[in-house]
């Protein structure tokens, strides 16, 4: 996705975590990175330079869709589960609003995937971003690419279309940085 002319190069959040600091679940039932989905991808994604993160994932038989690789969906849902994870970066509440995938190699079932993820640029409530996933390690081939497009959006967008007894227990937790980061990626 090309940004506009008018967009601007992303600011890091002055209160952003730390460069290598782990980001964690922003919401225990995600099924990207919630500790709470038994088939989920348990994705664990780390701040990195500037507005970037790198995370992994090991594919797991849950995860298959031709028999031992991991099916191109799950491989969809990790680009945007890290691509997502860029937003608390910024301190900002976006919901992906395109997500454009390449899927280069297969991944077979018991591989990690390292990915990849940056900024790029931001144009108003428009967040621009795009990730690779390599098999292998970090410098390892190239297996999935991905260019999004994240929507700023306040919480009401959650409170108004989520499940209301989801949304009850997000916005009763005490800790303050818990209850932002729920409601942090997608719809």
């Amino acid at each position: 996705m090309i940004p506009p002319a008018n967009a601007i190069p992303p600011v890091r959040h002055p209160e952003a975590p730390a460069p290598g600091e782990l980001l964690g679940a922003h919401y225990e039932h995600c099924f990207g990175c919630g500790e709470g989905q038994p088939h989920g991808l348990h994705l664990q994604a780390r701040a990195g330079e500037g507005v970037s993160v790198s995370a992994e994932f090991t594919v797991k038989s849950a995860h298959q869709g031709a028999p031992g690789l991991a099916h191109g969906g799950v491989l969809a849902t990790a680009l945007d589960e890290t691509l997502g994870s860029l937003n608390w970066l910024l301190r900002k509440i976006a919901v992906t609003g395109r997500l454009e995938s390449e899927f280069v190699r297969p991944v077979p079932v018991d591989t990690v995937l390292h990915l990849q993820a940056e900024v790029t640029a931001v144009a108003g409530r428009k967040i621009y971003s795009s990730a690779v996933g390599r098999i292998g390690g970090p410098d390892g081939p190239v297996a999935v690419r991905a260019d999004a497009l994240f929507i700023e959006v306040k919480v009401d967008h959650f409170i108004d279309n989520g499940r209301p007894e989801e949304i009850r227990a997000a916005m009763a937790d005490p800790d303050q940085v818990r209850r932002a980061r729920a409601f942090e990626v997608n719809p």
